[in-house]
């Protein structure tokens, strides 16, 4: 067995069918399995995926034991070489497993490697790769020196963005969304830490896993990561979330600072609260509830699925144009600089790795149309808010 892969679901079952269908031609050629762990889910995920996808191995939670716990469920049983640990709100290429599968069997001193993730825009998520978060480069993420000099080797740490992200490179953290890892690497560390309910855990093993003399390296194929957008990361809740992992996370590496640590992030949890509900005081203040617009799409499609993609967008009285394709064809790239909400492709129609190249940028921010997907097998389409059918 080659490659093992476990998704851990909660509540996203149209995300998940889709990360599975995708899965599913990534694997070709590939020796694999596939794990879901559901932590419970109120809408019905299992019933509903089993009989779409009868090759998955399931298991099921009676309740939401944590991403780090229902993970390890699963890898105490997988028999791969590699093992992939994958979001189920994500989509991959079909190229993207058997990109990784030749970069770890060419370098046996990778211990993990990450990819690049894209947003639901098109242009590139910064997790894709990070430093491990030393007293230092905590500091300077937390106090905003990262986000004003992000290219800094010095201060831009965190992100590593002083790399190119064309290219591979060696990475310090590798992310949980879709993290690569030679299983040989993972009986050395062990599974994940528990203690880590939400967040931290990758970081948490990717610096177990360079520490026990692996590399973790940076792969530039793509996926997409829906939610990785939505987070709402000035929340005071992520917020709070996040850096009481990182107390975890230095309590464990870094004892000798975490009382100094600890103290720091409690400051910064309560000043970025503070600016959050001051913020959305003031806006609410001074503007009246925006006027909804209606959604306008661009539908591209050969013909095959047009009437329910058009149904779906009238239904929900939403704007579209169609670009009428042959198979394969690919609207001009000035459509993404229209005034459009969403570009809907047709998945039965076009690959993923096409629809991923198709939307990917590295142009500074400006309002772009999303990337949506028609799913036939649910008649749904797929947007970063969730399922429209």
């Amino acid at each position: 067995m080659k490659l093992s892969i476990v998704i851990v679901n909660y509540n996203v079952r149209f995300y998940l069918e889709q990360c599975l269908l995708s899965v599913e031609k990534a694997l070709t050629g590939v020796c694999g399995e596939v794990f879901v762990v559901d932590n419970n889910s109120s809408d019905d995920s299992m019933s509903y995926l089993q009989s779409k996808f009868p090759w998955v191995r399931y298991i099921e939670n009676k309740e939401n034991v944590g991403f780090s716990c229902a993970n390890n469920q699963a890898i105490r049983e997988v028999r791969g070489e590699y093992v992939l640990l994958l979001n189920p709100d994500t989509f991959i290429g079909e190229r993207t497993l058997r990109e990784c599968i030749d970069f770890m069997d060419k370098n046996p001193q990778a211990g993990m490697c990450g990819v690049g993730m894209l947003k639901a825009d098109g242009s590139f998520a910064p997790e894709s790769r990070r430093g491990v978060p030393t007293p230092f480069v905590a500091f300077c993420k937390m106090s905003g020196l990262g986000a004003l000099f992000p290219k800094s080797r010095l201060f831009g740490g965190y992100y590593m963005q002083y790399l190119n992200k064309h290219s591979i490179n060696p990475i310090e953290i590798v992310s949980g969304a879709f993290m690569f890892i030679r299983k040989e690497a993972l009986d050395k560390v062990g599974l994940l830490d528990e203690a880590f309910f939400m967040y931290g855990e990758d970081i948490d093993l990717s610096y177990r896993v360079l520490k026990a003399g692996y590399q973790n390296y940076y792969i530039p194929t793509q996926i997409l990561h829906y939610k990785g957008e939505s987070t709402k990361k000035d929340s005071i809740k992520y917020v709070n979330a996040f850096h009481k992992a990182m107390v975890i996370f230095f309590k464990k590496h870094f004892a000798q600072y975490s009382v100094i640590y600890s103290a720091f992030i409690t400051l910064t949890v309560v000043m970025r609260g503070t600016m959050s509900y001051l913020m959305q005081k003031t806006y609410a203040w001074s503007h009246k509830k925006p006027k909804m617009k209606r959604q306008k799409f661009l539908i591209v499609s050969d013909g095959c699925n047009l009437s329910d993609m058009k149904n779906i967008a009238e239904k929900h009285q939403f704007r579209y144009d169609v670009f009428h394709s042959r198979l394969g064809d690919m609207p001009s790239t000035d459509v993404l600089y229209r005034d459009y909400d969403y570009i809907v492709f047709d998945t039965s129609r076009y690959p993923y790795s096409s629809i991923l190249e198709f939307f990917r940028h590295d142009e500074p921010y400006r309002h772009r149309p999303l990337i949506a997907t028609y799913i036939p097998s649910n008649k749904t389409i797929m947007t970063i808010k969730g399922a429209i059918n």
